[in-house]
């Protein structure tokens, strides 16, 4: 069952670790993909500072206000290619951190009861969502492009691994 208090663990300590893990790496890190239509660490950054302006709080609030109907604004999940244009990844870094510490104290200022984890927002592709719903994804969002950043920067060693390929696991599929 979702647990408010145990997602916002997760949350607060997602832009820590991407600063630990990507601060002051060289631009091979940071700026290489998998390849056409993937996304590097910095394109990953640029996208969750995206998602903190214009996706997880603002729908919070909708599903938390009175107003109807509780329509989401749709998600321009591409926004960072723009977004993030000349800028250095300590920038975006900086700017996440920033971003997420002031969402983390909307969220809080909420204080969201059980109750109001069972409300409904209209999400342009899946219909009705719950608020326990979009929380829960916040949190499993991070945790996902946590892992995507870690096996796009150990696919850049898959041929130098040799014979240990088999075992490890973020190289194969």
């Amino acid at each position: 069952m979702f647990d408010l208090e145990k997602a916002i663990e997760i949350l607060e300590r997602t832009p820590r670790t991407l600063e630990q893990l990507l601060d002051g790496l060289s631009s091979q890190w940071i700026m290489t993909n998998e390849g056409p239509g993937t996304w590097s660490p910095y394109d990953v950054v640029g996208h969750l500072i995206h998602g903190e302006k214009t996706d997880w709080i603002p729908r919070i609030l909708i599903i938390l206000s009175e107003k109807e109907p509780k329509t989401f604004t749709p998600f321009d999940r591409f926004a960072q290619e723009k977004n993030s244009h000349g800028k250095t990844i300590n920038e975006l870094l900086t700017a996440f951190k920033n971003l997420r510490l002031d969402n983390l104290n909307t969220l809080k200022a909420q204080n969201i009861s059980s109750e109001d984890l069972k409300k409904t927002g209209i999400h342009p592709d899946f219909g009705l969502v719950t608020l326990a719903q979009l929380l829960a994804t916040w949190t499993v969002h991070d945790l996902n492009h946590l892992s995507q950043i870690s096996r796009v920067m150990a696919r850049q060693y898959s041929s130098d691994v040799g014979p240990w390929t088999p075992y490890l696991k973020i190289l194969r599929g």
